[in-house]
């Protein structure tokens, strides 16, 4: 078995405090993801249940293990051993899943990257997490082939869905081939619950993406802890949603929340409101989960009422603030509400729900989960008073644990620092908390607008100009004033035929007097295409910002 040298995690005394629920104690310390995840269910008489629909397929648990097994037994072949890193590089599909169990049954490490990663971002991934081998979907293999020079451990790369001729021709292997000689006989690599299960990297705020370490014991508590009190799935469920499964949020939210509880996955290639609206009937999906971004192109899309949504029970949001008219107009529309929360990459996934409240409270992202510990601190980290901002820490499951800390400078011991003080993981969020242990997001503190001493978080100003019924999209950012510090700048993206100018711009602040207090009003604005957004739709502020 693969060990892990010490100096590929920081010190010790850096770490986080990981709590461990009352409630799920009895997790094992020697654990399986796949065997927890897939081969209990078989085991257990679930096999004909259905695991995955994707368009008119649908998958059973019995079939995936079918297939894990015999792309496992490929991964082994190819010298995958436990505890090497396996990258994948996927668009949502069958295939996708079928390798990110594979990995993990044979104990190795998933490292889902973004399909919109970079050839220098992929070839930094590569080789900071030295991964043995790295799986693409086809379309996706331009910006690898440019990595592929720069790969220093000898990566190989295995292409999904390419012409094998053309393949084999560029010194790649052939994921159908590979499928197809397997044995479909693969008892799980058991691990430690000290090991490492999964590796997520963040979408590099600030220069290269960061590696985040994930142990085995604390995948399994947060997975059983978010599904057992947000998303309360079982055999019959089915999830769906637009977020990538090979990329952090999608990756916990499709490969193990609804596997934990045997429920199905809906995945759908790509998010457009009549493609989703058509799966949702479908595949009769019973949660759906998404970005306010998706939830509020769907209540746009005028034909929304001809598609049968009365399948679903439960609609979940995170990533960035809901708002309360997106809140308010959905319950209008579908007569449920919107379950906000939040989680992070360094955290694994979600550590707050509205799910804690009998009902969502309107611009609140809910109370801490069971077992995670949480307060608001000010700058000498001092608790904050009931309803004043200040900076979210937080002591969960998991934690915030950098991988290979002391390469470039060490730049990552020093994320290390700042990210974990004395055991409490700080999420880099500004809130503030009620007397009842609600919390309101009010913005990322890389994104607080300081201007003439007031602190504005721009997603209520984005929110505001939304509303503004020649505006389809809007990004706000502080941008450097040398009287107040700050001034608000409002990025738009204009409905089509409608032309911006200094006339429409002095018509959208007397517009958001309306809506919000005028020291929020932006005071400058530039027009766009397009804005710069992650792959599930966040929106990228700091792609807005002036650079430094």
């Amino acid at each position: 078995m693969g060990v892990i040298p010490e100096n590929m995690l920081p010190p010790k005394d850096l770490w986080p405090e990981y709590t461990v629920p009352e409630e799920f104690a009895d997790t094992p310390d020697e654990l399986n993801l796949a065997d927890f995840l897939l081969d209990r269910h078989v085991r257990e008489g679930r096999g004909d249940n259905a695991a995955i629909k994707f368009m008119d397929v649908t998958v059973t648990y019995f079939q995936l293990q079918q297939n894990v097994n015999k792309f496992g037994n490929a991964l082994k072949e190819a010298g995958v051993e436990p505890q090497d890193r396996v990258g994948i590089r996927l668009v949502n599909s069958i295939q996708a899943v079928v390798a990110i169990f594979a990995i993990e049954k044979i104990g190795a490490i998933p490292v889902p990257t973004s399909p919109l990663w970079s050839g220098e971002e992929v070839a930094f991934v590569a080789n900071n997490a030295e991964m043995k081998l790295f799986i693409v979907n086809a379309p996706l293999m331009p910006p690898v082939e440019t990595a592929k020079p720069n790969f220093e451990f000898g990566t190989k790369v295995i292409v999904i869905g390419g012409e094998a001729d053309e393949v084999k021709a560029a010194g790649n292997m052939v994921y159908e081939e590979m499928l197809a000689a397997g044995s479909a006989d693969l008892e799980p690599t058991m691990l430690k619950g000290t090991d490492i299960g999964i590796m997520l990297y963040t979408s590099g705020t600030t220069g290269m993406p960061k590696g985040c370490v994930h142990f085995m014991k604390p995948i399994v508590i947060e997975t059983r802890l978010v599904n057992k009190h947000v998303y309360k799935m079982q055999p019959g469920d089915v999830l769906g949603g637009a977020a990538p499964v090979s990329f952090a949020a999608g990756f916990g939210t499709f490969t193990l929340m609804p596997f934990e509880g045997g429920a199905a996955i809906s995945l759908i290639p790509k998010f457009t409101p009549p493609d989703m609206l058509e799966l949702i009937q479908k595949h009769k999906i019973t949660i759906l989960t998404g970005l306010p971004t998706g939830y509020r192109a769907l209540m746009k899309f005028p034909k929304f009422k001809d598609y049968d949504t009365s399948s679903i029970r439960l609609y979940t949001s995170g990533g960035d603030a809901l708002g309360s008219d997106t809140l308010r107009g959905w319950q209008e529309l579908t007569g449920l509400p919107i379950w906000e929360g939040l989680g992070g990459t360094e955290m694994l996934h979600l550590v707050t729900s509205n799910t804690m409240n009998d009902e969502p409270m309107p611009d609140s992202i809910g109370k801490a989960l069971p077992g995670v510990e949480c307060k608001v601190v000010d700058a000498e980290w001092n608790d904050c008073k009931p309803d004043e901002v200040g900076s979210m820490v937080l002591k969960g499951p998991s934690g915030s644990l950098y991988w290979k800390p002391y390469v470039d400078g060490e730049r990552l011991i020093k994320s290390q620092k700042k990210g974990v003080v004395n055991g409490w993981n700080q999420m880099g969020d500004a809130v503030y908390m009620k007397e009842d242990g609600n919390i309101y997001f009010v913005s990322r503190e890389d994104d607080m607008i300081k201007s003439s001493g007031y602190r504005i978080g721009p997603a209520e100003v984005e929110e505001a100009l939304e509303k503004h019924p020649d505006i389809a999209e809007a990004g706000v950012v502080g941008v450097p004033d040398p009287e107040k510090g700050q001034i608000t700048k409002a990025f738009v993206v204009l409905k089509e035929g409608v032309e911006g100018n200094d006339e429409f711009f002095e018509g959208v602040k007397e517009f958001l007097k309306d809506h919000i207090a005028i020291y929020k009003l932006p005071r400058a604005i530039e027009y766009r295409n397009e804005l710069p957004r992650t792959p599930t739709g966040k929106l990228l502020r700091r792609h807005l910002r002036p650079p430094k």
